[in-house]
């Protein structure tokens, strides 16, 4: 029996993966149909969701923009709201924002091995119960929860009688001015958010349980000056060397840092020591104890972080809670602070998939402990891709080379009358697979979360992705046969 399909391709997400794929398919795949299901009320993801005072993207905009639409302010840094205007209009510019169905949250989806296709249960607009089928599904939903952080235990915080904020949800009408904050963590959002916020309240502290690596960045360095005055004549040359220094530049940083963390340790220490204020020890307070990049380091355009150190309007406390009282947090240091506001800046809770129930003829699908096919498509999934990122490097490479890679392989596949790809571990792979983890990442939110992410193997077509050259030449050019099993049409 035949099913009726809506689309031949379903994406699930219209944020930065979403749109890009949705570009790819109209490129590389013009005769299939296509629709992005969003549960939200508009594009952009992360930068639709978060709130907060100064987010701003946490990678340079040239690689995390667009390949087939050039970021072209002159700031590799950009704030939320200039990311989603931008992501806005390359849609509308390419007709994409034609194909997206807003408040359309997609709460299962089964594959059918009789009929090859996807059936997708969908809540439109909060109550309206749809059915949608398609012949491909591509889950752009990025890598965590919506609806909820991550949780982390920290003693007496009920009790606190100050106003409490978590980052995923700001409360717009919030007014710190004049108020002394803490900001309980130490990742991207809370290094953001401390210069932010500085601006307005009485002082801004940092309280980590660690410290993370923190480097400055230009808006503009000399490199890119150089090159716009270079290439004054010629705007398209200029957008494309520009994008090519931010593919390579921390490329070969990474590479350093992996292959010589030592070496990579001091650097990071001596430029930190450069940017302190005499008023504030290296260590304990700028000495991680893990190496560069095994954890993301954190990027604060033109030193905005060190600048609110210096004024003296920021600071940093390391240390243990000991517990939260209605007016202070007290340490096992034995040290006490006494904030009017804290906000919790602990983490994302990760999510696959954005919680959809998966299943293959009708029997539960668990994405945790399966492993990914070249970082692409689930063991034993039919016809379906996982779209992830990088974590040492702009997230859209990553996700451009999923998209382009899947493309081709939607081509193959017409091409040789094939209706299911499932990716197939042998049983001598089973049996001596070494796993390794899919995001590379020493991040206590990454360890958390291991037992609902897929997983990466040591060998073969299961290895974890490793950088955008070699990526996006597989995507290109390599094996897309071994490790799955194709199924034609009768």
């Amino acid at each position: 029996m035949t099913e009726k399909l809506d689309f031949d391709v379903v994406l699930v997400g219209a944020g930065i993966s979403g749109i890009n794929f949705a570009y790819r398919l109209q490129e590389r795949c013009p005769s299939l149909s296509y629709a992005v299901l969003e549960g939200r009320h508009e594009i952009g993801g992360t930068w639709s969701l978060f709130k907060y005072p100064g987010i701003r993207s946490d990678s340079d905009l040239y690689t995390f923009g667009f390949p087939w639409r050039p970021w072209t302010e002159q700031s590799s840094i950009a704030e939320g709201s200039l990311i989603i205007n931008y992501m806005k209009e390359s849609a509308a510019m390419y007709g994409i924002d034609q194909h997206i169905k807003f408040h359309h949250h997609v709460d299962a989806a089964d594959f059918s091995s009789t009929s090859k296709t996807w059936t997708l249960d969908v809540t439109a607009n909060g109550k309206e119960k749809k059915t949608i089928r398609s012949k491909f599904f591509l889950l752009c939903s990025g890598y965590y929860d919506y609806d909820q952080p991550l949780k982390t235990l920290i003693p007496g915080i009920e009790d606190f009688e100050g106003t409490v904020a978590h980052p995923q949800f700001w409360p717009q009408d919030m007014d710190y001015t004049d108020k002394k904050v803490v900001i309980i963590g130490s990742g991207a959002t809370a290094i953001t958010l401390m210069p932010n916020l500085a601006k307005k309240a009485e002082n801004v502290t940092i309280l980590q349980r660690s410290p993370s690596y923190i480097l400055s960045q230009p808006s503009e360095d000399g490199m890119e000056k150089a090159i716009r005055w270079l290439t004054w004549w010629n705007k398209p040359l200029e957008h494309t060397l520009i994008r090519w220094k931010w593919v390579l530049v921390p490329f070969l940083l990474t590479r350093f840092a992996y292959n010589f963390p030592n070496a990579a340790r001091k650097m990071f220490q001596n430029i930190t020591q450069s940017q302190l204020p005499p008023t504030i020890q290296r260590d304990p307070h700028f000495n991680p104890s893990y190496n560069p990049f095994e954890q993301r380091v954190c990027f604060c355009p033109d030193g905005d972080f060190y600048k609110a150190l210096r004024t003296g309007k920021g600071s940093v406390e390391t240390g243990v809670i000991e517990k939260v009282t209605k007016n202070s947090i007290k340490l096992t240091s034995g040290k006490e602070l006494n904030p009017d506001i804290i906000v919790t800046a602990t983490g994302l809770q990760l999510r696959v998939g954005g919680g959809i129930a998966i299943s293959v003829d009708k029997a539960p699908y668990n994405v945790g402990g399966k492993f990914l096919w070249k970082g692409v498509m689930l063991e034993d999934l039919p016809n379906a891709a996982y779209v992830i990122g990088y974590v040492d490097a702009s997230w859209t490479l990553g996700a451009d080379a999923t998209a382009q890679l899947i493309c081709r392989m939607l081509n193959t596949m017409q091409k040789e009358g094939v209706v299911e790809v499932v990716p197939r571990l042998s049983d001598k792979e089973r049996n001596s697979m070494k796993e390794e983890p899919v995001l590379r990442l020493t991040s206590t939110y990454v360890k958390k979360a291991k037992d609902i992410m897929p997983k990466a193997g040591a060998s073969g077509q299961w290895r974890a992705r490793s950088y955008y050259f070699k990526d996006i030449l597989m995507a290109w050019f390599g094996d897309i046969k071994t490790g799955t099993e194709w199924i034609r049409g009768v």
